[in-house]
């Protein structure tokens, strides 16, 4: 009987291993620095963490100043309905760099091995001035981006944020 439930415990625990997929639940981007195309006709704000890269589209481009901010700081919200607001999270084959995100025409290299993007939630941008030393000179702006409640979907795994501080990007007056 011993025997019996030894082979039935063996049996039961190799057939519960896991079978080595990796699952993403999560990732880092802390330490890069929010970036921008220089083509006027890319709008989108990136962030690259070596083979790893998010992507916000949102269309309005709330990086550019607005005559409706009277009060700082100053902030607003996007839902993310890959429209007019999108946000993607995607692995490559190596590392990435601007070019393999800005240029015309994609390089061959690396590849995208992986790609989730967001099926809900709410992008909010805070704004705020920044003054020179004098204190009252205007130099730009800085602009806060957040991730409300976002979830991420590639087909066939998922995961989502109740709250994830992306960065900052500075606009110039």
């Amino acid at each position: 009987m011993k025997k019996l439930l030894l082979l039935i415990s063996i049996v039961f625990t190799y057939n519960s291993c896991d079978d080595g997929d990796v699952t993403l639940e999560s990732f880092n981007f802390t330490s890069q620095q929010i970036q921008k195309c220089s083509d006027e006709n890319k709008t989108f704000l990136y962030k690259i963490n070596d083979d790893e890269l998010l992507l916000l589209d949102i269309s309005a481009e709330p990086y550019t100043y607005d005559a409706t901010f009277t009060t700082f700081p100053y902030t607003k919200s996007y839902a993310v309905d890959n429209s007019t607001s999108s946000v993607l999270y995607r692995l490559y084959s190596d590392t990435a760099s601007n070019t393999t995100i800005c240029s015309t025409i994609a390089p061959a290299n690396p590849i995208v091995t992986n790609e989730w993007n967001a099926t809900g939630g709410t992008i909010e941008v805070t704004t705020t001035q920044r003054f020179d030393t004098d204190g009252t000179t205007l130099l730009g702006y800085t602009h806060s981006f957040k991730l409300l409640n976002v979830n991420f979907s590639n087909g066939t795994n998922s995961f989502s944020f109740v709250s994830y501080l992306v960065g900052s990007y500075q606009t110039t007056n």
